[in-house]
């Protein structure tokens, strides 16, 4: 299969493809005024003012340099625009979608075209520019629909700012996110609609407290229940923009390369979420990555079941517009038949994946009999895949490959991932993304050597281009720079994965060198699944969350170690149904608590630091002496 990204290197690549690569990865990170030059003509990027240079590393302070200095863009108008490089015009399908429901007709896949997909975006920000000042920050909590994408590129075309917030958030997750990054408003549904079934999405949103609400009718042409006084229909929200002579037509807002244009939030171990802010280098990185590993490109139909609020929502809406290819939604729940059906109907050719979504559909055949034949690759991230559901998603197209990905919100895309011409092994990674580097290091902080078998901490290379400078709520320095190592001059780059290289030098993600976990493909800490359950029941003295993924591999599952109150009792059963309804009324619904386990007291340091570390291991020897009965 022929593949943008490795063509750079010209008719050598074919000759020996694997060797090729290696070499194209490694001059990626050596010569980035070379590459990322060649990678903006390849993707839809055109500036107002172009860049001086690519990377200016002049100014020391900055551990990874200025990228693209002296230049002016706007990164959605770009996404927007048509391009004779890509064969890209105004008639060129932009979106495919289909409500839930809908699947038993072939009929249904709804469209929209360049030019419609520009107009819609273009009368949303004038409908902005009447109502907000340049630079508010703008929350969307809503369903990753067509509507959604098309407000966020409006606020960003508008030179506001896009707050990313899960439609799965407890009130106090919401309220949280509006007060850190200062929204002035929220884009919100009524209802989420699911099997049939309407579950409440703006009085959650509202018990929040935002100070004005803008809400899309989830079914028909307006919303269903009354709203606050402060807030609006998106009827009237569009109607004062539809007044307007020019209504479908807005002057990009052109700012530089490093002025935010969304917050995205990931959670830390200090128990709130940091507040992440994306500038418009992120945007290029993640498209950049999607273009050289997953092949995204003109005439691709690309899927990948995620929503606004997580770091796969923009990677893939941008991967998709600045890469040419067609952003396929699919509005319901991706764990159904009639998602894939979508895709076969659709005719998706690259489908990206979460681990656990590829367990469901395996154990309940749901997708058996569909035809998803026009798929060239499958792409998977979020959390550590099980080689035999791999193997099952493979087969749904005479073993097509699956494309692993693992990376951060922070740095807009995958520090390590798979690729399209080096043999690949099922749930390992083949090497560093392409413009990225990484050495793995000991406990003392020595690297090993490049080639070496070994299981360490992964330490990036500082010069990351789309990778964030800067933190809302944290100090940025010492999250991701202080006390790493030095390497080669530069200080290495804080990610937090403890990194397996096999033999055949493979990579595998053994977890977290921190006590971050990853349930259901969404990163969360210890510390916040604690402050949720320590008050569920008045015989709890002290609680520690860790997560440990299966023997056999798979996503992490939840256990929750107890210590009780002197003279109390109570079963663990009881406190599982505890816990498990906290976490719901108050932290995320899709956090499941596999285990609940009752323990005299917990192993600390001297300093009474609580080892979650060894508790973990503990974990892990039980869970393997139990896959052997």
């Amino acid at each position: 299969m022929e593949s943008h990204g490795p063509r750079l290197l010209g008719a050598t690549m074919y000759k020996n493809p694997i060797a090729s690569f290696t070499q194209f990865q490694h001059f990626s990170v050596q010569n980035p005024e070379i590459y990322w030059q060649l990678l903006l003509n390849e993707l839809s990027v055109r500036f107002s003012v172009p860049p001086k240079r690519v990377l200016d590393t002049s100014d020391k302070s900055k551990h990874g340099g200025t990228w693209l200095p002296g230049s002016m863009l706007n990164v959605a108008e770009c996404c927007l625009q048509s391009s004779n490089n890509f064969k890209k015009d105004d008639n060129s399908l932009a979106i495919v979608w289909r409500d839930e429901g809908c699947d038993d007709d072939d009929y249904q896949i709804r469209s929209m075209t360049l030019k419609e997909l520009r107009q819609q975006v273009m009368l949303v920000a004038n409908a902005l520019e009447l109502g907000f000042r340049r630079g508010d920050a703008i929350a969307i909590d809503m369903p990753m629909t067509a509507t959604a994408v098309i407000i966020y590129l409006a606020i960003v075309l508008a030179g506001f700012v896009v707050v990313s917030i899960a439609d799965s958030f407890a009130p106090m997750e919401i309220a949280t996110r509006l007060r850190v990054s200062k929204a002035k408003a929220v884009f919100t549904q009524d209802f989420i609609v699911r099997g049939g079934r309407r579950f409440p999405l703006y009085s959650r949103v509202v018990e929040a407290g935002p100070d004005r609400v803008i809400v899309i009718p989830a079914t028909g042409k307006d919303v269903a229940l009354q709203l606050r006084n402060q807030d609006s229909s998106w009827h009237t929200f569009l109607s004062s923009a539809r007044r307007l002579p020019r209504c479908n037509y807005y002057s990009p807002v052109y700012q530089p390369p490093d002025s935010v244009t969304n917050i995205l939030f990931s959670s830390g171990t200090s128990g709130e979420p940091k507040a992440i802010p994306w500038t418009q280098l992120s945007p290029i990185r993640c498209a950049a990555d999607s273009w050289a590993h997953l092949d995204v490109r003109v005439g691709d139909v690309f899927c990948w079941p995620t929503n606004l609020g997580w770091v796969m929502g923009p990677i893939l809406l941008y991967s998709s517009f600045l890469a040419g290819a067609t952003l396929a939604l699919y509005h319901g729940s991706p764990l159904s038949r009639g998602f894939g059906k979508f895709v076969q109907d659709a005719g998706v050719t690259i489908l990206g994946t979460v681990p656990s979504l590829v367990k469901t559909w395996k154990s309940t055949s749901c997708m058996d009999g569909l035809d998803w034949t026009k798929i060239k690759l499958f792409a998977s991230t979020g959390e550590a895949s099980s080689v035999d559901d791999d193997l099952w998603l493979s087969s749904r197209n005479y073993y097509k490959p699956v494309i692993e990905c693992c990376g951060g919100t922070e740095l807009a895309s995958s520090y390590i991932y798979g690729n399209l011409l080096q043999p690949q092994a099922f749930g390992t990674f083949s090497s560093a993304a392409i413009g990225a580097g990484f050495v793995i290091f000991d406990e003392s902080g020595t690297p090993y050597p490049d080639e070496e078998a070994c299981v360490g901490e992964v330490g990036l290379f500082p010069h990351y281009f789309g990778a964030t400078e800067r933190l809302l709520n944290g100090d940025h320095e010492e999250v991701y720079f202080k006390g790493m190592p030095i390497y080669n001059g530069m200080q290495l780059r804080r990610h937090g994965d403890i990194l397996k290289r096999t033999v055949g030098g493979y990579y595998i993600v053994q977890g977290r060198a921190d006590d971050t976990m990853n349930l259901g493909g969404i990163k969360t800490s210890s510390v916040e699944i604690e402050r949720v359950c320590n008050f569920a029941d008045e015989s709890i003295l002290e609680i520690a969350a860790v997560s440990v993924a299966p023997p056999n591999g798979g996503p992490e599952q939840l256990s929750i170690f107890v210590v009780l109150k002197k003279g109390f009792s109570v079963e663990p059963d009881i406190l599982h149904m505890k816990f498990a309804k906290a976490i719901q009324a108050n932290l995320n619904p899709l956090f499941k608590v596999r285990l609940v386990k009752i323990v005299p007291e917990f192993p600390r340091t001297a300093s009474n630091k609580l080892l979650r570390r060894v508790l973990r291991d503990q974990l892990k020897k039980e869970l393997h002496i139990h896959s052997k009965i």
